[in-house]
């Protein structure tokens, strides 16, 4: 029991922000690609899937990073870098993890499998991107959005320039919020030599965060507005924009315990905007 208690620690099932910071997007786009009609098969596989897939992620994350997270005080007594778990077993729970989630999309079309395999080296790749990417967040958004192309390969056979561009505002989106938790570990980051777009932004991170936001929720409008989305869906952005000028009045003085705090509301930013898409759908 103990250690499955470690290896729910390592999984972050215990800290599940960072699922509902995937789910919301990939939402979104099941809702977008199928006019407001997803079978609802196919909501529960990508839900599964990506609790499953960011379970993985967390544990490659931990493996990769087992020795920078020493020198980080909020990480230092996570289980792999405290030594209470051996890194094979990090390993093999993501690797348990991933089989499982594959198996989910075994039903869907080719394409949707093509994407997958993308994916997971996108989510395997990513923590040693910090090691040289100046803003290792902007692969993080792809990352967390590669949900976005696969709703749309799984409900229409083929991956339309809109579910491009929703990723592409997913990055920005991506890029706010993990700069506002970057901000947080920044004097240990840079003690270790770890990159973030919080060091490389500098100064001017928080206008760089308010900036990605402002881009994020553009390209998230127009894709919107294109479909026929009107009232509903532009409540549902405006509640996010007022998410996001919150968030520059917790994060306007770098405090750490306010920016985790901004960081961690993205979860309201991001489920109302997926509430606004499905009300409009559903109003419509």
């Amino acid at each position: 029991m103990q250690r499955l208690t470690l290896y729910w620690q390592l999984t972050r099932f215990d800290k599940p922000i960072g699922i509902l910071l995937l789910l919301w997007p990939t939402l979104s786009a099941l809702w977008l690609a199928s006019n407001g009609q997803p079978d609802w098969n196919l909501v529960l596989i990508f839900t599964l899937g990506t609790v499953l897939m960011r379970a993985a992620g967390c544990a490659i994350n931990d493996y990769a990073d087992r020795d920078f997270d020493k020198h980080v005080k909020r990480t230092a007594e996570r289980p792999l870098t405290s030594g209470k778990i051996a890194s094979w077993e990090a390993l093999m729970v993501a690797a348990v993890l991933a089989v499982a989630a594959f198996s989910l999309i075994i039903p869907l079309n080719a394409l949707t499998k093509q994407l997958s395999i993308a994916a997971v080296i996108i989510a395997a790749s990513y923590p040693y991107f910090k090691r040289f990417f100046a803003i290792p967040q902007a692969y993080l958004g792809i990352a967390f959005g590669f949900g976005i192309p696969m709703a749309y390969a799984a409900i229409q056979n083929q991956v339309p320039t809109q579910a491009w561009i929703l990723l592409i505002g997913n990055v920005f989106w991506a890029v706010a919020y993990d700069t506002e938790y970057a901000m947080v570990d920044r004097d240990d980051d840079v003690k270790i030599g770890i990159r973030t777009s919080a060091i490389t932004f500098g100064k001017y991170d928080v206008a760089a965060v308010m900036f990605c936001y402002a881009a994020s929720f553009a390209l998230l409008f127009a894709v919107g507005w294109s479909l026929g989305l009107r009232l509903w869906f532009s409540l549902g952005l405006v509640g996010a924009i007022l998410c996001a000028i919150y968030h520059y009045f917790l994060i306007r003085h770098r405090d750490r315990a306010s920016c985790f705090i901004a960081f961690r509301h993205n979860n309201w930013l991001g489920c109302l905007i997926f509430i606004g898409i499905a009300l409009d759908f559903a109003l419509h």
